[in-house]
């Protein structure tokens, strides 16, 4: 089975250039699961819905409160189990002074589940840290609601999870370490800070494991993003912030990992995995 996770950065403009169905009948993943969709499922055209179906395809839209925001969404060839959008806190033993504010702003909708029957699916598009760093405290609460989400889910059943995080790991994960390393003098830079870059310790100290570099671990200048600002593409200023992470008894089940860096119609590409 093929799995894809793409940031598309508003969906609508790919489907009226055509390129996403292009896509679709190229790849034919399994299961697409997207971020940033920044569109209502009722503002698509009901002949693209109808086109998406023809391949096969169930559809289920997670739409936030705020217009154009973090919205998640799924087309799937395999008929889920059941389906939950958001993050359910009043199931988890959480014990945190800020934990309301992650309740309150639940309204964003970022993650998406789909229940299967051996594992749980799930797409998120990890709140950013925004480059002055005013959201890096709600960041932090975040990640420690979102691993528990995850733990919580394992209890019963495996876990996949694919998402847009916000973070490069490791230095070889984006093109211009040194620059953007954290230090005395300038205590930050978005996404490469200290403080992100140990979430993901995080995760990966939990038992899940980091499917791409699993595969690939000293694979250099392959990466996800690259900045909308400053000609960051045509100077390959690219960063690997986009990922697929799996409990680690599915390693056996493993058959690829993969970034589709040459896909440039979003400021994301497309990543996935193959499994048996």
């Amino acid at each position: 089975m093929r799995f894809v996770s793409w940031n598309v950065n508003w969906i609508r403009a790919w489907i009226k250039k055509w390129t996403f169905f292009e896509y679709l009948n190229k790849e034919n993943p399994d299961i697409i699961w997207l971020q940033e969709v920044k569109a209502k499922f009722n503002q698509l055209e009901s002949e693209n819905i109808e086109e998406i179906k023809k391949l096969w395809y169930e559809i289920y839209w997670n739409e936030a409160q705020r217009p154009w925001y973090s919205w998640t969404a799924v087309l799937t060839k395999i008929n889920p189990l059941n389906v939950f959008n958001g993050i359910d806190v009043e199931k988890l033993d959480l014990n945190h002074l800020k934990i309301d504010e992650v309740i309150e702003n639940n309204h964003e909708w970022r993650v998406l589940t789909l229940e299967f029957e051996k594992y749980f699916f799930i797409t998120v598009y990890t709140p950013n840290s925004k480059p002055d760093l005013s959201r890096q405290s709600y960041r932090v609460v975040w990640d420690e609601v979102f691993l528990k989400y995850l733990k919580y889910l394992e209890e019963k059943k495996w876990v996949i999870v694919c998402w847009d995080l916000n973070v490069a790991h490791k230095e070889i994960d984006l093109a211009n370490p040194k620059a953007n390393m954290t230090t005395l003098k300038k205590p930050w830079n978005a996404w490469f800070t200290d403080s992100e870059r140990s979430s993901m310790n995080d995760y990966l100290n939990a038992w899940f494991i980091d499917t791409f570099r699993y595969f690939y671990p000293d694979k250099e200048n392959i990466y996800s993003w690259w900045s909308n600002f400053g000609w960051a593409r045509s100077r390959n200023v690219w960063w690997r912030i986009d990922y697929f992470l799996i409990s680690e008894i599915l390693k056996n089940d493993l058959k690829d990992a993969f970034i589709q860096d040459k896909v440039l119609w979003s400021d994301h590409s497309p990543v996935g995995i193959e499994i048996f």
